[in-house]
């Protein structure tokens, strides 16, 4: 990536920091970062999405714990971009959630603001506090953490 990041970032930037990809890449669009701060992500919700078929049948709702990793691919946004937007074969992965908490159900056409902000690192951990909203309600929130692996 650039030195100079021109916000928002689509998918096919995104793709660049994660190594998600479809059906698993949770976040289409970067729209506010501060470096080693916070970013504020979108993921649009469609009623195409597979997990849809399933949870629940004439009742789709986003299952939570999915929610949850959107906040997770969105803090490891934030880790690649505060560190230059260069991958090197880094990778994170989740390793514990706390005070996750569900408050409204996640439906097809919502648009999914995911914010996340670095609390702390610690050797190769960072710990980030996500709050997800829809419609600027909050829906989900969690502390995360997520330890980074070099290939």
């Amino acid at each position: 990536m650039s030195q100079t990041l021109q916000l928002p970032l689509d998918v096919t930037a995104i793709q660049k920091l994660l190594p998600h990809r479809y059906p698993f890449l949770l976040v289409d669009r970067v729209v506010e970062f501060e470096a080693h701060k916070r970013v504020l992500c979108r993921k649009n919700v469609s009623c195409n999405e597979p997990f849809f078929n399933g949870h629940f049948p004439g009742h789709p709702v986003m299952p939570g714990v999915l929610v949850i990793e959107a906040l997770a691919q969105a803090g490891g946004i934030l880790t690649q971009l505060s560190h230059g937007g260069v991958a090197d074969g880094r990778l994170f992965y989740l390793v514990k959630i706390d005070n996750a908490k569900f408050s409204r159900m996640v439906t097809p056409g919502d648009c999914l603001e995911l914010e996340v902000t670095l609390k702390r690192t610690i050797r190769n951990m960072a710990i980030y506090t996500g709050i997800a909203r829809v419609d600027g309600e909050q829906v989900a929130c969690a502390d995360i953490v997520c330890a980074e692996v070099k290939e």
